[in-house]
């Protein structure tokens, strides 16, 4: 079946617990896009056995308090391979403007210290010279916020600026000025954070 994608898509709704996954989230999982049906069920047979509970607490806080699904976790693909996402989220909401569910990404950052070097020199490098302080900041948010080391910060970095075609610099300095407006660490910060980091592209001058 080939190496999964890194990020994938995934909207979830409250009322009927209904999941929608992308082909890639589905590759993530082991299975060929278009031969499985996601549910919870099989959501949660997928963590990682130490990871479960804790998902099933964070989906189950979700539904109850109709926010965002949010995530750090292992998962185990129909092959036995261990995955290390992250599920960054944002509200789903219907044409009235009510929350109706939480849609957002998979990102895979099970990648090696190889791979983040190779992507780096395929065109990153430059953006990372010229502005390595504020790219630096960004990454320590998201080692922060998310648990993860700093080659899977970069690598998140990377898809969110090549998603919105904003250069890497210009997102990491958005994302560092926004970082002001949060209260401390709070539990709803990696819900704020989720938020920012989807929509960082949106207050940038121009774009």
């Amino acid at each position: 079946m080939g190496t999964p994608q890194s990020v994938g898509s995934f909207r979830f709704w409250f009322a009927d617990q209904r999941w929608e996954w992308s082909d890639e989230v589905a590759s993530m999982h082991g299975y060929a896009p278009g031969t499985v049906t996601p549910t919870t069920e099989l959501l949660l047979r997928h963590k990682h056995p130490e990871d479960r509970d804790a998902v099933a607490s964070a989906l189950a806080r979700s539904v109850a308090d109709e926010e965002p699904f949010s995530s750090r976790h292992r998962i185990i693909d129909t092959t036995g391979i261990v995955r290390h996402v992250i599920l960054v989220a944002d509200r789903l909401a219907d044409e009235s403007g009510a929350v109706v569910g939480t849609s957002g990404y998979y990102v895979d950052v099970t990648e090696t210290l190889e791979e983040h070097r190779q992507e780096t020199l395929d065109g990153a490098l430059p953006e990372l010279y010229a502005a390595r302080a504020v790219i630096e900041q960004a990454k320590g948010a998201l080692m922060l916020v998310y648990g993860i080391g700093p080659e899977q910060a970069f690598r998140v970095l990377s898809w969110r600026s090549q998603e919105t075609n904003v250069k890497l610099r210009t997102l990491a300095a958005r994302l560092v000025a926004d970082l002001r407006g949060l209260a401390g660490i709070t539990p709803g910060l990696r819900t704020e954070f989720d938020h920012l980091l989807l929509t960082a592209h949106e207050r940038i001058d121009g774009v």
